[in-house]
């Protein structure tokens, strides 16, 4: 049985497939800060024989929070001399413009913990001024005497040659074996001298904190009996071992969020859905990611942090495109110094939570309105609900200032996170030049199925997904994936002014790479897949495109397919193309997948039920624009395949509902997903 858990922000969630594709599912309150519990909690909630897993994948916001919070390790720089402040200065341009009292960001290293060495390399890598091994011996002294417990090491170039990087990184260890200690060139070859210097640093930062929880969390399974492998969800969309996530943690920073992105990819290829807007709403967030022709797009321009306000701290490793915002289950209703009603991206988290979990919680929140809707039944939740507690914390926060009755203030605050959510969506889709007509929505999470048809009926989408086991669809996704490591070096060169030999050279390094890796893993050479891509641009611009190149030995009709591929993406995302005008390679870039085997899809063994069959109640709910109707409640569970239900109704499982609108429809494939048509 392949078994995978997710911590998200709320609540745990697991899924289990065994080899006939039957899914078990669970989930369990999430336990910060001693998250492995939460995990161990939700194996035994579940029933999973741990000495019965074959394999077992984990996504966690062990990462994400240690950066957000600011809980990583008291971490030292060391970096070549005179770029001392480089976190300092980070980059000129600002995204708040005309703001008078804008502030960078402040460095997660203070300027007394960076430390100078002389040494230096030119952009092609050859060594101008050797290391100086004693200054580095007198920067370990002085972290010591700081009493740093993370170092990061960080020079000039080392993109191009990492000779001078792995000698300090020796001479750290010798001197002082217990510091967690990362060079730049481990984490990315990529260049960006600011941008390479802070994902070095991230990386130490959460060093320590990443090894501590995995090896509790291998400890806590080791106890249960699991014996089976054991993987980690990467940004970049795969997995990786143990050993190798300890090493560097800083690609497991959207470790939970990106599964689901993949889960989607992977739904939509046994659908025959290329083209989709994969949407996650989580108790504390909402994240979306498009899909292109099956392609799960993944970039290294990462910022966490960042808004319209703040420039953010940027991440150099491959990450699954994805926006998130602040708005969820548990995302507050409030009102603005204007008089507006906003709501999140505060949230009730999981305690106290919404009003309705009954755990202290006093501020409103998109649960509590969706229940005072009748999007939500009191019956589904764990607890039993006050219902004259969740309408009395709306009125007094909310309904009271607009004068308006408790109802309209609830579907008013569903409104405003609806048109949240609608923005994050646009960001992926219409702001990068794509039409959302020619996309599928697949929605998922605790609150994907509740707000997915209103949100494609506004953004001009025909169809929505809902997956089995949608609430916990992203541990599902994680079951889904293979193993990837992403290989990425600058190669500075002029299309024209090519090198062929040069370059098939820097690609079978790459490759060469990739198998000594995957085969210390013990993985089978003819499991082992590459894609390739360049960033590409046309000469004396800043940015790039990212193009996918054939696998094989280059020659001149390969590249000039790369160019015309290209021209094409640059016209798509910028809207023109210069073919007259010379190209540029920057970077090239390898992903190598490590094939493992993947659960069978099962499908329904029910298809000779009725609607009737399925029906739990009637009950009111309120619909924008349409009032209070009532709506016909039905048992996924007992939903026989090829069943088709008009709207309004409602689909009920343990931890989820999927809302449909008057005038849409909502069928049941043979594999148990809910295919909604929006009616546009």
């Amino acid at each position: 049985m392949r078994v995978a858990t997710d911590i998200g922000g709320t609540f745990t969630d697991l899924v289990a497939v065994d080899e006939q594709g039957r899914i078990r599912i669970a989930k369990s309150h999430t336990t910060p800060p001693r998250f492995e519990q939460g995990v161990l909690h939700v194996v035994q909630d579940s029933g999973v024989d741990p000495e019965g897993m074959e394999a077992f994948i984990h996504g966690t916001t062990v990462i994400i929070n240690a950066l957000t919070e600011r809980k990583g390790a008291k971490t030292g720089l060391i970096t070549t001399k005179g770029f001392r402040d480089v976190l300092e200065l980070g980059r000129g341009n600002r995204p708040d413009l005309y703001n008078l009292r804008y502030e960078k960001p402040r460095p997660f290293v203070p300027r007394y913990l960076r430390q100078e060495v002389e040494e230096r390399l030119n952009y092609k890598g050859e060594v101008l001024t050797p290391l100086n091994k004693e200054q580095v011996k007198q920067a370990v002294e002085y972290f010591k005497k700081e009493k740093v417990e993370a170092i990061a090491v960080t020079y000039l170039h080392a993109y191009a040659n990492p000779a001078h990087e792995q000698q300090t990184v020796e001479i750290i260890k010798e001197l002082w074996p217990e510091v967690a200690v990362t060079a730049s060139c481990e984490v990315t070859k990529e260049w960006r001298e600011y941008e390479r210097t802070s994902t070095c640093v991230l990386n130490s930062y959460v060093k320590p904190v990443a090894s501590s929880y995995i090896d509790r969390l291998e400890a806590k399974l080791a106890e249960t009996g699991a014996q089976g492998k054991k993987y980690i969800m990467q940004s970049n969309g795969g997995t990786t071992t143990f050993a190798q996530s300890k090493k560097t943690p800083i690609n497991m920073v959207e470790s939970g969020p990106v599964a689901g992105v993949f889960g989607a990819a992977v739904l939509g290829q046994l659908l025959g859905e290329k083209n989709i807007i994969a949407f996650d709403i989580g108790g504390t967030t909402a994240k979306c990611s498009l899909i292109d022709k099956g392609e799960v797009k993944v970039t290294t321009d990462y910022k966490i942090e960042k808004t319209d306000r703040t420039a953010g701290y940027p991440i150099k490793v491959p990450v699954v495109d994805i926006v998130e915002i602040g708005n969820g289950g548990g995302s507050i209703a409030w009102i603005d110094d204007a008089g507006s009603l906003r709501v999140g991206p505060q949230s009730a988290g999981a305690l106290p939570g919404p009003v309705a979990y009954g755990r202290g919680g006093s501020e409103p929140t998109t649960t509590d309105a969706s229940l005072l809707t009748g999007r939500l039944s009191a019956k589904n939740f764990d607890n039993e609900v006050n219902l004259e507690e969740v309408s009395r914390a709306v009125y007094e926060k909310v309904a009271r200032h607009f004068k308006i009755p408790v109802d309209e203030a609830a579907l008013g605050i569903i409104r405003i996170a609806n048109a949240n959510m609608l923005n994050a969506l646009k960001l992926i889709s219409v702001r990068k030049g794509y039409d959302p007509r020619e996309f599928t929505l697949v929605a998922f999470g605790g609150g994907g199925p509740m707000h997915a048809a209103a949100l494609a009926r506004e953004l001009g989408v025909g169809k929505v997904i809902i997956p089995v086991a949608a609430s916990v669809f992203s541990a599902w996704g994680m079951l889904m994936t293979d193993l990837r490591s992403d290989y990425i070096q600058t190669h500075i060169r002029r299309v024209q002014d090519l090198d062929l030999k040069e370059l098939n050279e820097e690609w079978r390094k790459m490759e060469a790479r990739a198998l000594a890796e995957y085969q210390a893993q013990e993985m089978e050479q003819e499991k082992i897949v590459f894609s390739k891509f360049v960033d590409m641009r046309y000469l004396g611009q800043e940015h790039t495109v990212k193009v996918p190149v054939p696998d094989r030995e280059w020659d001149q009709e390969t590249i000039q397919e790369m160019v015309r591929r290209f021209h094409e993406l640059h016209q798509h995302y910028y809207t023109f193309k210069l073919e007259g005008a010379q190209t540029q390679i920057v970077n090239l870039h390898l992903a190598a997948f490590g094939r493992v085997q993947k659960p069978e899809f099962y499908k329904l063994q029910n298809t000779a039920g009725t609607a009737a069959e399925a029906l739990l109640e009637t009950r009111p709910v309120l619909y924008e624009g349409a009032g209070w109707l009532e709506t016909g409640v039905y048992d996924r569970d007992k939903l026989a395949a090829n069943i088709t239900l008009e709207g309004p109704a409602i689909v009920e499982e343990p931890s989820a509902s999927t809302v449909i609108y008057p005038g849409q429809t909502l069928t049941v494939d043979l594999y148990g997903n809910l295919i909604i048509g929006t009616g546009v």
